[in-house]
């Protein structure tokens, strides 16, 4: 693991200011994101900072957080980078607590109240106004008092545009539609709460059978394929589902989801209730 950046030490102060005496562990550190975990007697927080071309979007998510009411968030800036502090948050991933589910050890009952709490979440920041952009098996945190959401960085308030160009996030779980915008244009393209709720499906999908909900390989793209190749058979859809089954009941409507054109798909709110009535 790296050393905290010295350039980056007014991040380190606002995060003593809510912790006390630090101890750092570095998270992850990837394409100019670095996050860090500080803890002292206090608290916990979590440390972004974005350097790079990454510091336009941590500055962007850190602008999203400080428009959510639930979340609190202290913002700067340092040479070329941007950093920001807000609580951590304690609890499991939606992926984590599947992981019975995956080993075929049971949980099924802790997962199905884990998944329509995620879909509640997701519905919550749409009735705000807001579209996700990004949602991923690890971006619902399991807390305490319900489901909290992670990664804004590619969110954006209905109505409003904060980027300039947006080539998609998690190809996996990126809607057609989408895909089909990133590849014939125009910029910028707008994410959607349509395609939220694909990748909400797709999500959950993963969280069962611990694979993509495509299936790359009959289509033809092995692991050498590129996002661009990808993201171009997506959009066409010429990549099916996959047809592994292992929770028939839950999956059965997953993929209703996944292969129903972006008007046809359920909110949020809706998925939730329809995961809510699957049996265990």
């Amino acid at each position: 693991m790296g050393e905290f950046p010295p350039e980056a030490a007014e991040a380190l102060k606002a995060a003593e200011a809510v912790c006390g005496p630090l101890t750092l562990e570095e998270i992850s550190n990837r394409r100019g994101s670095a996050v860090w975990k500080a803890g002292g007697p206090q608290g916990v927080v979590g440390i972004k900072l974005g350097t790079g071309e990454a510091a336009e979007v941590t500055a962007r998510e850190a602008s999203v957080l400080d428009q959510l009411s639930e979340y609190t968030v202290t913002a700067g800036r340092f040479d070329d980078g941007v950093w920001y502090v807000t609580p951590w948050l304690v609890g499991q991933s939606t992926w984590d607590v599947f992981r019975p589910v995956r080993k075929g050890t049971g949980g099924r009952q802790e997962a199905l109240e884990a998944a329509v709490g995620l879909c509640r979440a997701v519905a919550d920041l749409h009735e705000a106004g807001w579209v996700h952009g990004d949602l991923q098996p690890q971006h619902g945190i399991h807390a305490e008092h319900g489901v909290r959401l992670l990664d804004f960085a590619w969110s954006r308030k209905v109505g409003s545009t904060p980027w300039r160009r947006f080539d998609g996030t998690m190809i996996h779980l990126t809607a057609p539609e989408l895909a089909a915008r990133i590849v014939s244009g125009p910029q910028p393209v707008d994410t959607t709460q349509t395609a939220d709720v694909y990748a909400l499906a797709g999500t959950l999908w993963t969280c069962v059978t611990g694979n993509w909900p495509l299936d790359y390989e009959v289509a033809g793209l092995g692991r050498g394929a590129s996002v661009e190749v990808m993201r171009t058979a997506i959009a066409h859809r010429a990549v099916p589902l996959s047809t592994a089954m292992p929770w028939p009941a839950l999956q059965a409507r997953l993929r209703y989801v996944l292969l129903a054109a972006p008007d046809d798909r359920p909110s949020a709110a809706e998925l939730g209730k329809v995961v809510e009535a699957v049996d265990a």
